[in-house]
């Protein structure tokens, strides 16, 4: 796997540059270091370290160290833990800052073993914050929380209190991460929450259940570009460079026990997210869309309102939809086998 892109580092950099100073000398430990949130947030560490002379450390917490190594061998300076996030025994020394990036939604657990995923979320986030007394602490959570986003609420805010199905086995994931968070705000430490709604750019998996990485592996391979439902909900899509800002931003300047949301307002259908990625071709390719809208039914949404990271800390989605779809499609070609 090819490193980020420098225009993307350097975006990262410009944005961040000012909240770094306290690390400087400090180890970091993170968890869920391979997935595509651990990936950026070990690249854009790396680079910081790099350039702002930080003389810092970080420790990876990994199932498999030779399979991180084999897809990250440019960032050999990363020290690697061997072990389960439930279970891992802790590593030596002081840590002043840890960052629980383990059990993603691009994982599918949550739909075809929810008790699993449900084991994952829960135990490895309290594991994670017995280890992290006395440190800065950020947990990667989900607007998933929410339960299903009322039609009217076009941009969800961080007071909203809906809540998920309970007796719904799709719900795992969503209620893990709604513990994890309670988990939090209950252990005495100092826990940062970034509740993460849905992104686009390098290291996001193509060929799992999210609809736009489906259109950027559809419009590689030539098209059409094929949406399974009837294309209404409603999405947004933050791009990983700002991404990683924002949850460096959260980590070291957010409010303890206080949830922000992270994503962008661009709002668009998934109709409009096929179209856009197709239009990114010459010609524009073919967008098939399966299902007609069934008449009279409610728009789904999973939009968030960004306000509280905007004006608490000046956070804001700086590349649009259109150039983030182009900078992931340019980072890796794509070919199903």
């Amino acid at each position: 796997m090819r490193p980020l892109p420098e225009d993307d580092l350097r975006h990262f950099l410009e944005h961040t540059r000012d909240v770094w100073e306290e690390a400087r000398g400090g180890r970091f430990f993170v968890t869920g270091g391979t997935g595509f949130f651990g990936c950026w947030l070990l690249e854009t560490f790396a680079f910081a370290n790099r350039e702002l002379g930080l003389g810092a450390g970080l420790t990876a917490l990994t199932r498999n160290p030779e399979a991180f190594r084999a897809k990250m061998p440019h960032l050999a300076s990363v020290e690697l833990l061997r072990g389960d996030v439930k279970t891992f025994d802790f590593p030596a020394g002081e840590f002043g800052f840890v960052l629980h990036a383990a059990t993603e939604s691009t994982s599918n657990q949550s739909a075809s073993d929810p008790l699993g995923a449900l084991d994952d979320i829960i135990l490895g986030t309290r594991r994670t914050l017995d280890f992290a007394k006395g440190a800065k602490f950020l947990l990667t959570s989900s607007g998933a929380v929410y339960g299903k986003q009322p039609a009217d609420i076009t941009h969800v805010p961080e007071t909203y209190m809906g809540g998920l199905d309970p007796v719904d086995p799709r719900s795992a994931y969503g209620e893990g991460k709604r513990v994890a968070e309670l988990l939090c705000v209950t252990s005495g430490v100092e826990a940062k929450i970034a509740r993460c709604f849905a992104f686009v750019g390098p290291h996001l998996p193509l060929d799992v259940h999210f609809a736009i990485g489906n259109f950027i592996r559809d419009a590689l391979n030539g098209g059409p570009v094929v949406v399974r439902g009837d294309g209404t909900p409603r999405r947004s899509y933050l791009y990983a460079a700002d991404l990683a800002v924002w949850l460096w931003t959260i980590l070291f300047k957010g409010a303890a026990r206080v949830p922000y949301n992270v994503g962008s307002e661009e709002e668009m259908s998934i109709a409009d997210a096929a179209r856009l990625v197709a239009g990114t071709r010459t010609p524009p390719l073919e967008v098939s869309i399966l299902r007609r809208p069934e008449p009279g039914a409610e728009i789904a949404r999973y939009v968030p309102c960004a306000r509280r990271a905007a004006e608490e800390l000046g956070l804001h989605a700086w590349i649009d939809a259109r150039t983030a779809v182009l900078k992931t499609m340019g980072w890796r070609p794509y070919k199903e086998t």
